[in-house]
């Protein structure tokens, strides 16, 4: 006996509309997919946008409203995608629609994945891009570089791999970005194991160094990791191992990432802080060196951008805490100043102590580096002659090790351990997360035991 009902369920609308209300990175607008039924609406994102130059709004259908001013083969590329957008979700109201059984919007576009979750970014250096725009929204200025240099890659690699237009370079040329990404980006997906062997094997074609290898494919892991969480990906897409077993995946540790590890005996310390600079720059990389090493090995970034606020004072006046977040990692630290870091901010407070806001190093100026990327250039410029300035006055003190920042930050964590310290202590004064720290705070392991440690500094 046949089936029958009173009901007979109506078919879901699905058009691709064009979505000005809400405006991308690029100037660009994006373009999304719309289910109604029963006079209620779902949007879908298609990860594919465009300028509002090359719309017409005159016209209601995308095919007729996109611009011939759209550069070819661009445009072909685009109505194309569009299409089959439109024709995935179209589909799926037809299928749920003739089995007569009653649904809703989001239930088509349930039908439509197949019951994979929805992507709402779906293309690899797309969300490459969205992950550089988050860390540099947030400050996080060196993050947002290593993005950005990797979907600058990936681009190149993507574009020879499809005998593609190179990617657009340089400045001004978000434009040209915005339609090279929206015809040749690929899915997040396609980012598996034969992917990712082929473009090392591109890379090492070039001479790139290991370390540089490494620090490539780190960052795709990262990527792919956040892709997963954001549900954009598969997990058994992922083509990075994650135990011994999976010897068929990408083996990030495979890379010789292996460095000297330098670091300050604690009489070469002494020696730097008994030498008297001739000049107030060679002066300045003095106190640099000297100030991350009393401090838990600061990283010079973290360094360059402390405020007067950052510290705390006694009843005396005296400064006694310094409390900072830490740009890389967004860490949160707080530690007790000894009596050498205390010296060194009282030499800087008639130099640049004026208000709260005030930055504590002679470093940056408030009033001329003001953007995140002013500010990244400024520090990387110093950087440079802080650095320089080092190596002569390690030859001045007779130091054999090449001095450097980083050195400051190397010798901290070795006195401590030569001292007898913790090596879960030390991890946690640095922010180490290899230390398996479990939060941001200095204060997991309690305040006190971090202060003894500093105190075998001396």
């Amino acid at each position: 006996m046949s089936k029958t009902t009173e009901h007979k369920e109506g078919k879901a609308g699905v058009k691709v509309v064009y979505f000005p209300s809400k405006t991308l990175a690029d100037g660009s607008h994006p373009f999304l997919v719309r289910i109604t039924k029963d006079r209620k609406r779902k949007y879908l994102a298609t990860g594919l946008s465009l300028l509002p130059k090359y719309w017409n709004a005159e016209k209601s259908n995308y095919r007729d409203a996109i611009r011939k001013s759209y550069p070819e083969p661009h445009r072909e590329k685009l109505l194309k995608s569009l299409a089959e957008w439109e024709t995935k979700y179209a589909d799926a109201a037809d299928t749920l629609a003739s089995a007569d059984e009653q649904h809703d919007a989001p239930a088509v576009a349930a039908k439509a994945i197949e019951g994979r979750k929805a992507a709402r970014r779906v293309k690899l250096l797309a969300y490459c891009d969205e992950l550089s725009a988050g860390y540099l929204k947030a400050g996080q200025t060196g993050n947002a570089t290593v993005y950005r240099d990797l979907r600058n890659q990936l681009a190149k690699f993507i574009a020879a791999e499809a005998d593609a237009p190179a990617p657009p370079t340089g400045r001004g040329k978000a434009e040209a970005w915005s339609v090279w990404l929206n015809s040749y980006d690929v899915p997040i997906e396609k980012a598996n194991v034969a992917f990712c062997r082929e473009w090392e094997q591109t890379l090492r074609a070039t001479g790139i160094k290991e370390i540089t290898l490494s620090l490539r494919f780190r960052t795709l892991r990262a990527v792919l990791n956040q892709a997963i969480a954001d549900g954009l990906m598969k997990a058994g897409s992922y083509p990075f191992a994650r135990t011994v077993a999976e010897k068929h995946k990408m083996q990030v540790g495979k890379f010789d990432v292996s460095t000297t590890k330098r670091a300050l005996p604690r009489e070469a310390v002494r020696q730097l802080e008994a030498l008297v600079p001739a000049t107030d720059r060679l002066r300045l990389a003095k106190e640099v060196f000297l100030f991350s090493f009393y401090c838990g090995g600061i990283n010079f970034v973290d360094l360059g951008q402390l405020r007067w606020r950052d510290l705390s004072f006694d009843s005396a006046g005296t400064p006694e805490r310094l409390s900072y977040v830490r740009q890389k990692t967004g860490g949160k630290f707080s530690l007790k100043l000894l009596a050498p870091a205390v010296a060194l901010v009282a030499s800087f407070e008639s130099l640049t102590r004026a208000t709260p806001e005030s930055y504590l190093f002679p470093i940056l100026d408030a009033a001329r580096h003001q953007t995140p990327t002013q500010i990244k250039n400024r520090l990387h410029k110093v950087l440079g002659q802080v650095n320089q300035d080092l190596k002569v006055l390690a030859e001045q003190a007779d130091i054999t090790t090449p001095l450097t920042t980083y050195v400051a930050r190397h010798s901290f964590a070795t006195t401590l351990k030569f001292a007898g310290e913790n090596t879960a202590i030390i991890g946690q004064a640095m922010g180490h997360k290899s230390e398996a720290v479990t939060a941001v705070y200095l204060d997991s392991f309690a305040s006190e035991l971090v202060d003894t440690a500093f105190d075998k500094l001396l």
